[in-house]
């Protein structure tokens, strides 16, 4: 069993280093005798108040980076950074697991999700039993798991670790956000390949700069508490991207002139992609039956991984065919009718010009949008979606994402500053559910329209309160209530 001084190395006390720790916790629910609880600074709740909770139930010490509250009479750590000196309590307490694994950490604004998926395609091919940890779910060794966050707390992301070598996995993938980074979630860990994919505005609410956000993904590259990793995959085509430095072997992909792995000879229909890859002075035919040039960046992206690996060609482009959808990204909706309905996760300005891109690259009469942006986010890339949305589609229809605490019609309104740079027609309404139904209402026989930005989630958060709202069902439903039978 490990000591407090084993997990927090010189920020323990000489009266608790030799204490045994039966576990640990940053949740005071879960707390229990024994176990050590790390109390965080959060934007809404300060730890603080749960920590007498957790002593209550056992706790033998409290760690965290602020002093204690007043009147506290219980044994106190002070540590340095309470989420870094969780994760490497965490992965001491777990026999510094990500060592015994393979570890690959994919980071950047878009394509993270497809890459994961992907990649992890070709890991099951080739017999791997293997860990997915997501924004959509998380699948271990075969079984589907919620998804808390894109990236998990450090304690909860070596339990999955844990599970899966019990299991008799060898490898996980995981997308590896911003914030995470820059928390600490994933501070100590040891990966094997880190993944960029591109760098677009986004959550510039909480990183402040592009140079900020740019910083934060940087991290993965650097090590973050650990080496840096060994092998690098880079988007040879992204400005940001280029600025990083690798310091191990470097797969540098990409569609323009100058990619060490370069996408040659692109088909892109909506059965899918078919494309060469351009590598060492040899091509490799791949096939994937996910559509658009977005996806050419991703499975090109996912091929580099398992190349870090050293999987052959044939095997890497048996995965890629295998991995036949990804939940909400450019999603069919099917029910009968004359025209295309897709879903997808886009909610930044890039996203959409590429999901939009995508559709048009399938020559239909006309592009529908609907499309809505976050509250309580940051609001200047707003108008930027606004004027993406109008730019390249013939037909927007501007409503609600998830408003949170903001009143939906200041958010469309922020929207609607970048749709009036453009002439193109468009309809508001704040009712998502409603939106769905102009949108659908609008469409004719060749065109294709976008429901853009929840993708794959099950809710929509308004106000304080959280409902049910699937695109897709709701979509399923308008088209069937318009007369339409599969």
């Amino acid at each position: 069993m490990k000591t407090v001084g084993d997990l927090l190395g010189a920020a323990a006390p000489a009266e608790l280093a030799a204490r045994e720790v039966a576990g640990l916790a940053y949740d005071s629910r879960k707390a229990g005798p024994g176990f050590l609880f790390f109390a965080f600074p959060g934007a809404k709740v300060d730890g603080r108040v749960f920590a007498q909770q957790a002593m209550e139930r056992g706790a033998l010490a409290v760690a965290s980076e602020l002093p204690p509250p007043d009147g506290w009479a219980g044994p106190w750590i002070q540590v340095p950074h309470g989420r870094r000196a969780l994760a490497l309590a965490a992965r001491e307490y777990y026999g510094r697991i990500d060592e015994r694994l393979k570890l690959t950490g994919i980071t950047g604004t878009n394509g993270k999700t497809t890459t994961a998926l992907v990649l992890d395609e070709i890991l099951r091919t080739a017999g791997k039993t293997t860990l997915v940890v997501g924004t959509i779910e998380y699948r271990l060794a075969g079984q589907v798991l919620k998804a808390v966050n894109t990236t998990p707390e450090s304690l909860d992301l070596m339990e999955l670790l844990a599970r899966l070598e019990q299991a008799g996995g060898t490898h996980a993938t995981m997308e590896v956000s911003s914030h995470g980074l820059a928390l600490g979630r994933v501070y100590g860990l040891h990966f094997h390949t880190a993944i960029f994919t591109n760098l677009t505005r986004d959550h510039l609410d909480f990183h402040g700069t592009m140079d900020e956000y740019f910083a934060a993904k940087r991290m993965l590259f650097e090590g973050a508490g650990a080496p840096p990793p060994p092998y690098a995959v880079l988007n040879h085509d992204d400005a940001w991207v280029r600025r990083i430095k690798p310091h191990g072997q470097a797969f540098w992909y990409g569609i323009e002139e100058g990619a060490g792995v370069r996408a040659r000879n692109i088909e892109s229909t909506f059965t899918g992609l078919r494309f060469n890859v351009e590598h060492e002075g040899k091509c490799f035919p791949v096939r994937s039956p996910l559509p658009g040039k977005m996806n050419v960046y991703n499975v090109l992206c996912a091929w580099c991984g398992a190349r870090s690996y050293g999987f052959d060609h044939e095997l890497i482009a048996e995965g890629i065919a295998a991995c036949r959808a990804v939940p909400g990204r450019f999603e069919k909706v099917e029910a009968g009718q004359p025209f295309l309905v897709v879903v997808d996760y886009a909610h930044t300005d890039d996203a959409l010009r590429n999901v939009i891109g995508v559709a048009r690259g399938l020559n239909p009469k006309r592009v529908i949008t609907m499309f809505g942006c976050g509250g309580d986010r940051d609001r200047r890339k707003r108008p930027l979606m606004g004027s993406a949305a109008a730019e390249l589609s013939d037909f927007v229809v501007v409503t609600s994402d998830n408003p949170r605490s903001e009143k939906p019609e200041a958010i469309i309104e922020d929207a609607l500053e970048g749709v009036s740079r453009h002439s193109t027609p468009y309809m508001v309404e704040k009712d998502r559910a409603t939106g769905i139904r102009l949108a659908l209402e609008e469409a004719r026989a060749g065109d294709i329209v976008i429901l853009a930005g929840k993708g794959h989630e099950t809710y929509q958060i308004l106000g304080d309160k959280t409902i049910s709202f699937d695109d897709r069902e709701v979509a399923r439903n308008v088209l069937r209530e318009l007369g339409y039978k599969q």
